[in-house]
């Protein structure tokens, strides 16, 4: 397969489930994913993205050929993509989070949910199906399709992924400035050996999940939403 054929096909194996869905009569398609189930410190925040079903026969726009995982991207081209899909003006978009003392009430793995749902609820018209990064979102009341590993298969999910992590990043470049010392701005909360020290140090703050220990494996979090 010659390498310009070869790109065809990975983009349109990317867009697969739109069009497919598409094909059905389902135009309102969106990709849903979250960010910050796994750090110790600040919300869980989802996106929705759904994208124009005209792009069935037309292809994505250049602009986001590159498009992929948030995890895949660089800080600048998650940066870019966030400004093309928020500015585009055929793609739809929500955003939501769910703060600490909900994370710290309901549990991680339900917040995560509960920040989904709160995406998908702003969207309007509201979609007719949703794919979902990871596992099924049993409390989904929009028919879905769970897609492990959805935000490198599918670019609705990897758009979603994208607007969700950047929008928590930039909250933790903020809450870095209201608590100093932590660290913030670099780890994003996650359990690293620098953010474990100033813990040890500061003790914890108001953005702090206190369900999650520091003195248990990190592990324990992250392994609720497996990539």
């Amino acid at each position: 397969m010659r390498g310009g054929d070869a790109l065809s096909a990975k983009f349109w194996n990317r867009l697969s489930y739109e069009c497919e869905l598409w094909q059905k009569g389902l135009t309102l398609v969106a990709g849903v994913d979250e960010a910050g189930c796994g750090p110790l410190a600040g919300p869980v925040v989802a996106a929705a993205v759904v994208f124009p079903c005209g792009w069935g026969e037309s292809g994505l726009v250049s602009e986001l050929r590159g498009l992929n995982d948030s995890k895949q991207l660089t800080e600048a081209q998650r940066e870019k993509y966030y400004a093309i899909l928020t500015l585009h003006p055929e793609i739809h978009y929500a955003i939501a989070s769910v703060e600490v003392e909900v994370i710290d009430r309901i549990n991680i793995y339900q917040a995560a949910h509960r920040a989904m749902n709160l995406a998908l609820e702003q969207l309007q018209p509201p979609p007719e199906h949703v794919l979902v990064d990871g596992r099924p979102v049993k409390s989904m009341r929009i028919p879905n399709t769970p897609l492990v590993k959805g935000d490198a298969r599918s670019y609705s999910i990897a758009g979603a992924s994208v607007l969700a992590k950047v929008t928590r990043d930039r909250l933790m470049r903020e809450f870095d400035r209201a608590y100093p010392g932590y660290g913030f701005a670099e780890h994003k909360g996650y359990g690293t050996p620098q953010h474990l020290a100033a813990i040890q140090a500061l003790g914890p703050c108001p953005i702090h999940r206190r369900s999650f220990s520091p003195f248990r494996p990190v592990a324990t979090e992250l392994d609720l939403f497996p990539s």
